[in-house]
């Protein structure tokens, strides 16, 4: 019989082919099959965690007020860290199911930062990804001043200033006033008012009551402030209301009681401003204390020769930017208790002005009536009280 080439390739006689042949050729055809199916089914494990980044790597002009956060899907994070280009570490705090990590400081202005995180899945090797990210250089910076400062004990007329800086554009007042925070112990109902584009003031509705403790967190930095102006630094401050005490200086009666929560302590003889040169009635804070003090009148515009004068007074304290002060006056005690004759000041004996000087402190009260002088404006020294609630409410933007 001839031999001839079947079609898979084997040789075999002509006719039938033999049945070994055929299940031998079936059985290595599904071998082939069934062993390369079973090698990809091994390759396929568990998938690999996913490591999701904010800010995103690439992102530029970010501001360092925004919290840096890696979120990990399928697996936990077992390592994170954030440097910065100069080798500086942002410390962060993983949640404890291991799933996202956020850094707990601010990151700086003008910086290139590295987020790298390791993350491990439910098999396989630990995998460890990254986002490299810069944040916005400011062109112009505002730092914010604030009176009283950190750990004082303050009056009940005290009012909380904040002032930005002037060598940046002023800021966007509501953008100003969000970066401001004050919460007090108890609560009370209080309101900005703005002074001028730069400088905006938190007092509450009545003197504050004694005792109460302020807390006061300025969260500028990384915060832009309007206009390109971006904050400089953030300020922290506790400030707590001392013992209330309030002067009540009558200018009909040239008399001044004093009070210490609610009862009055002393009645003491004084002198106000003359009827050339009368103090301003109203409601006036403690802002300054002078061991001694030069009376200079030049200051405030008024020369020797039309009346002024230059005198060392002792026991002074000041209770307005225009120049009236609480001071011992010798020479007029003669006229205390019975006509006023000063240049705006508030004139005492050396005794009562000494008692005086050492029981106030910054923020008590000294209320003047009866002086024949206008009404302390509200932005000589902190005249804050003398600006009605409700148009303090409206904030004077």
């Amino acid at each position: 019989m001839s031999e001839r080439r079947n079609p898979i390739g084997f040789f075999s006689r002509v006719g039938r082919p033999t049945a070994g042949l055929v299940v031998g050729l079936v059985g290595l055809l599904v071998a082939g099959c069934s062993g390369g199916g079973g090698a990809e089914a091994e390759q396929q494990g568990p998938p690999a965690p996913v490591v999701q980044f904010a800010p995103p790597n690439g992102a530029k002009d970010v501001s360092p007020a925004d919290p840096v956060t890696a979120k990990v899907s399928g697996g936990r994070i077992v390592n994170a860290t954030l440097t910065n280009s100069d080798g500086k570490q942002v410390p962060g705090q993983v949640t404890p199911d291991g799933t996202s990590w956020t850094s707990t400081e601010k990151t700086g202005y003008g910086k290139t930062y590295t987020l790298a995180v390791t993350a491990q899945g439910e098999g396989g090797p630990a995998i460890t990804q990254q986002s490299t990210f810069t944040t916005i250089a400011p062109k112009s910076q505002s730092y914010v001043s604030m009176i009283p400062l950190d750990g004082e004990t303050v009056g009940v007329g005290q009012p909380l200033v904040f002032r930005f800086s002037s060598n940046a554009p002023a800021p966007d007042k509501a953008k100003a006033e969000a970066a401001i925070k004050v919460a007090t112990e108890p609560a009370v109902e209080g309101a900005f008012y703005w002074f001028n584009s730069r400088e905006v003031h938190w007092r509450p509705r009545d003197y504050w009551q004694a005792g109460t403790k302020i807390s006061i967190q300025v969260d500028a930095y990384g915060r832009e402030l309007g206009a390109g102006v971006w904050g400089e630094e953030d300020r922290r401050a506790t400030i707590t209301i001392g013992d209330r005490v309030v002067l009540k200086a009558d200018g009909a009666s040239h008399r001044m009681s004093v009070e210490k929560n609610g009862q009055v302590i002393r009645t003491m003889p004084v002198s106000l401003g003359k009827p050339e040169f009368p103090s301003n009635n109203g409601i006036h804070v403690v802002t300054e204390h002078h061991r001694k003090k030069m009376m200079d009148s030049t200051t405030y515009g008024l020369p020797l020769e039309a009346g002024g004068y230059q005198t060392e007074v002792e026991w002074a304290v000041r209770i307005s930017n225009g120049g009236e002060f609480l001071h011992a006056a010798p020479w007029s005690v003669a006229d205390q208790g019975h006509r006023n004759v000063s240049h705006g000041c508030i004139n005492m004996s050396n005794e009562n002005a000494e008692w005086v000087f050492n029981l106030l402190k910054k923020g008590d009260v000294v209320e003047i009536t009866n002086s024949g002088g206008p009404n302390l404006r509200s932005w000589d020294g902190f005249g804050d009280w003398q600006v009605p609630w409700s148009e303090w409410q409206r904030g004077n933007k």
